[in-house]
């Protein structure tokens, strides 16, 4: 038993190292590729496909089809939400089934996973806020910061409850919201490149971070390369169920 419990804990332990490692890879494009098509085909279930259609046409209809600084500031904050769920849920769980050894140490390796991607996930929110002050790109109150909240707010109880009923499909409506941020990102990478890398990008809480890019090209590349990430996982937790 102690060898499995060492076992998960080194894990655990070289997680963040491999994840910025996998970040850094994914620069490559045919490495992206090979990345992407890992799970382009994945068939999500009846209810997430729903649930996740409705939540990007919504974000369609509020701030457009296409990409854009102040979108993305919006999606952000909305992005950070399963993870914050998932570890309240297991909280919860935890406390309904401590007794069950395989069971806690699989819900504390989930919850592990989940702050590191909610740390993530509140990097690209605080960073990209920045971007727009420094863009002076003029926000909406009710539209950039209320109406995401409204969204997170019934995003996060949907999650929760996905989460105890059945963890694939609350995994799967992450799924259909990472898919959409990657091409998100992936298209304006695409498209501004030339700008992008002609924009230096200063933050303090990127060096809080521990990262460094160049430019804003840098920086947008590696956000959609944690897009996608987020997006893998979600299918590689699923295959863990089985």
């Amino acid at each position: 038993m102690m060898q499995i419990n060492q076992k998960v804990i080194e894990g655990v332990k070289s997680k963040n190292a491999d994840f910025e490692m996998l970040v850094s890879k994914l620069n490559d494009e045919s490495e992206l590729t090979a990345y992407e098509l890992k799970y382009n085909n994945y068939k999500v279930s009846l209810l997430p496909k729903i649930l996740g259609a409705v939540l990007v046409w919504s974000g369609n209809i509020f701030y457009g089809r296409d990409p854009s600084y102040l979108k993305f500031r919006a999606v952000e904050v909305i992005a950070r939400i399963p993870y914050h769920s998932w570890t309240s849920a297991a909280y919860t769980l935890l406390t309904l089934f401590y007794t069950d050894e395989k069971r806690a140490i699989d819900l504390a390796r989930i919850k592990l996973f989940a702050r590191h991607a909610n740390d993530n996930e509140t990097m690209h929110v605080v960073v990209i806020s920045h971007i727009v002050r420094e863009e002076h790109k003029r926000s909406n109150t009710i539209l950039h910061s209320i109406v995401p909240m409204i969204f997170s707010f019934f995003y996060f109880w949907v999650s929760y409850l996905l989460f105890l009923i059945n963890k694939k499909w609350s995994y799967e409506l992450n799924y259909i919201f990472e898919d959409h941020a990657y091409h998100q990102y992936n298209t304006f990478v695409n498209r501004y490149e030339d700008k992008l890398k002609n924009k230096k990008i200063e933050s303090d809480f990127l060096k809080f971070y521990g990262r460094a890019p160049a430019n804003q090209y840098e920086f947008f590349r590696s956000v959609r390369n944690d897009e996608l990430i987020h997006r893998n996982y979600s299918i590689e937790e699923i295959d863990r169920l089985i």
